[in-house]
């Protein structure tokens, strides 16, 4: 029997996904998608991850898919302190490549990655880099909410939120790209979502942006992630897409007045992400759920090609979800309505990039 050998998750042992951030010992997840990717050969891996202060809790957990060799071994919730999975045991050295990837969205938990040991000579290594890094700006159509329920009337839980059946992170996976997701269910760009038409303000995910996630997860505990500054050369993507509105729509109807006050609003964001991002393009998409502020995402871009003299800003409108598509938890877009995206997407996204 050889020895475990025990690794931190830094950059040194794992590649990264999306936005992380190293505290106490363990690399900790927050938003849609992020986690971090390794390979080695040998007979066994284990994964010890770390919960927050929300894991003693019964609602609303971080979730998270750990897959080995491409297929998903460990599905689960944290819910505790500690947790230790073993994904991968054999009698036989094989090259095993692992991915940890948190499938539940940052604004409810987090979850840190403590430890990860292998029976493996060599030790670990991170996985190579795809060929492409793609940036996804959304809501809750990005975080693949309500995509593991197969009823509309049914409301939202982690438990049935996986970022990877979202389209987004299906069309990454389709044009072979790395990819960060900065996404929350319920945020928009002059209002969150509303149900009495007043502005809900405390959901615009302009405000957040530049920062490692918002949540009601600490880091180890303690750690409010909104405190850390997100440095945008740790991920410098190649195409920025933004699938934004949605939300918005609840509060703009269609009052004309509000309506131009998102395109306004949306033109000054797209300085924000270019200030962050020189020389990347821009993709605003917008209508799975409805695509009625379509036009004042056209006038955004526009506009703010005018302003700005920077033309690598386009537009590309998606298809509205069909009943006949099924619905997720809350009328949220079914797998096969997130799958049709991801296609087209996909195909936009080989046209920007070449």
């Amino acid at each position: 029997m050889s020895e475990m050998k025990r690794f931190k998750a830094t950059g040194e042992y794992v590649k990264k996904l999306g936005r992380t951030y190293e505290y106490n010992d363990a690399l900790w997840l927050g938003l849609s998608g992020s986690g971090a990717a390794f390979s080695f050969t040998g007979k066994k891996a284990e994964i010890v991850l770390k919960g927050d202060n929300v894991a003693p809790g019964s609602v609303n957990l971080a979730r998270i898919g750990i897959y080995v060799n491409g297929a998903r071994v460990i599905d689960d919730q944290v819910d505790q302190a500690l947790k230790t999975y073993t994904v991968f045991e054999s009698d036989t050295e094989q090259e095993v490549s692992v991915q940890i990837v948190k499938l539940s969205e940052a604004a409810m938990s987090t979850v840190g990655i403590l430890e990860i040991g292998v029976e493996a000579a060599d030790g670990i290594k991170p996985v190579a880099d795809k060929p492409h890094r793609i940036e996804f700006i959304g809501d809750s159509i990005t975080c693949g909410y309500g995509v593991d329920e197969q009823e509309g009337e049914k409301p939202f839980s982690t438990a049935t939120e996986d970022v990877t059946q979202a389209y987004a992170y299906l069309a990454a996976q389709a044009v072979n790209a790395d990819y960060s997701m900065v996404s929350y269910s319920g945020y928009g760009i002059i209002s969150g979502y509303t149900e009495n038409g007043e502005k809900l303000l405390t959901h615009l995910l302009p405000d957040y942006y530049t920062k490692l996630a918002k949540s009601e997860g600490r880091l180890d505990g303690v750690l409010d992630p909104l405190e850390i500054e997100w440095d945008f050369a740790a991920f410098a993507p190649d195409l920025i897409v933004i699938n934004l509105g949605t939300n918005d729509d609840s509060y703009a109807g269609d009052h004309p007045e509000r309506q131009a006050e998102f395109a306004e609003r949306y033109t000054e964001f797209l300085k924000t992400v270019r200030r962050q991002n020189a020389h990347v393009p821009i993709l605003c998409t917008l209508g799975m759920m409805g695509d009625r502020l379509y036009p004042f995402v056209e006038r955004a871009a526009a506009r703010y090609s005018e302003e700005s003299g920077d033309s690598d800003v386009s537009v590309m409108k998606f298809d509205v979800q069909r009943a006949e598509d099924g619905y997720g938890a809350d009328f949220h877009p079914s797998k096969r309505t997130h799958a049709k995206a991801a296609e087209k997407l996909a195909r936009r996204i080989r046209e920007i990039l070449g």
